[in-house]
């Protein structure tokens, strides 16, 4: 028995979003009479943090603290239009959805503050600590609170905002048909590190080396545990997501997911991440978000690092111990690859 140990390599260019039909999404933001403020969404979240990036988005836009902002994600029964959470679309579609209708709302409460303060709106500013002044003149000021509770129960005003965001339609070329499908990329390159086993077929992940640029990351720490997370799914769908082995007969194996073949906490192999942050020029703040990438070039790394240790090609996923073993017996045993 020898255990090989190889190196693969893998990058990606990967667009976000899609383009049909504009790619839409909408969003409601409204104020409770108390100065909360409810963002409504039918984006759902599936982990991947569109509750708190989006709950960012609009405290930012509004002006107010974080915690003054609840976002709700309705079904799509009762919660404005949304394409859905697929795609990695989210942060970029709803959170310029989102800045829009945050905006809208923001005016209706400067406006009603105004009206209590007796000033224009326009000499207003807030400090995200959920007080609103005139400009140069912090004495003279309005709890956000108390705004929205003036507008609702004095002025008769609904502190309420409506957005939407669309993909703008590219230009196409009358000769070459060629167009733009998308309006940003976000980009990643990983090194899988992994030892092969030349008398059982099993692979063991040593480490991931990792580089991604994704706009500006809106919130570092869910960025991390995001790319950590998609990576982890990424060398489960690589090396384990299947429900073989099932030689030499189908009854010998698992016929359900109860016995499913997943890593376990064990299995997880150290991470180095570095993000790269390049603000998109029409992303909200920047930010285009991690999405389905985090997971994307693990696969291609794993397979190039096990023909680099064993000198097998495999194109079909998951890479089984048995595959690997077929593998090395159609070329007559382990050919190492020329080291790094």
């Amino acid at each position: 028995m020898t255990i090989h140990r190889g190196r693969g390599f893998a990058s990606i260019n990967y667009p976000i979003g899609m383009n049909l039909g504009g790619d839409p999404s909408q969003a409601l933001v409204h104020s409770n009479p108390d100065g909360k403020f409810v963002v409504a969404l039918s984006s759902i979240d599936l982990g991947q943090g569109m509750k708190s990036v989006t709950r960012q988005i609009a405290a930012e836009t509004l002006g107010i603290p974080v915690e003054d902002v609840y976002v709700d994600t309705a079904d799509s029964d009762t919660g404005p239009h949304c394409m859905g959470s697929f795609a990695s679309r989210g942060t970029h579609r709803v959170g310029n959805a989102v800045i829009a209708a945050a905006k809208e709302a923001r005016s209706v409460m400067m406006e009603a503050a105004a009206e209590e303060l007796e000033v224009n709106p326009e000499d207003l500013v807030t400090d995200g600590k959920g007080n609103i002044h005139v400009k140069g003149v912090p004495s003279k000021s309005i709890t956000t609170s108390a705004a929205c509770n003036a507008a609702q129960f004095k002025q008769g005003k609904t502190v309420s905002g409506r957005g939407i965001f669309l993909v703008p339609l590219s230009d196409v070329d009358p000769d070459t048909g060629e167009m733009t499908p998308v309006t940003c990329f976000a980009h990643a390159a990983m090194i899988v590190d992994l030892d092969v086993d030349d008398e059982t077929g099993e692979v063991n992940v040593v480490q991931m080396n990792s580089a991604y640029e994704l706009g500006r990351a809106l919130n570092p720490k869910l960025v991390e545990q995001q790319l950590v997370g998609g990576a982890w799914m990424g060398m489960s769908h690589a090396l384990w997501e299947t429900t073989e082995p099932y030689y030499p007969d189908r009854v010998h194996g698992p016929v359900d997911f109860n016995t499913y073949i997943m890593p376990g906490p064990g299995d997880i192999a150290p991470h180095h991440i570095s993000v790269l942050e390049r603000p998109a020029p029409d992303g909200p703040f920047g930010g285009k978000g991690p999405g389905e990438m985090c997971a994307n070039p693990v696969l291609p790394a794993v397979v190039n690092a096990i023909f680099n240790a064993v000198g097998i090609r495999i194109d079909e996923l998951p890479v089984t111990p048995e595959k690997v073993l077929r593998g090395l017996q159609a070329i007559g045993g382990p050919k190492p690859q020329q080291k790094w």
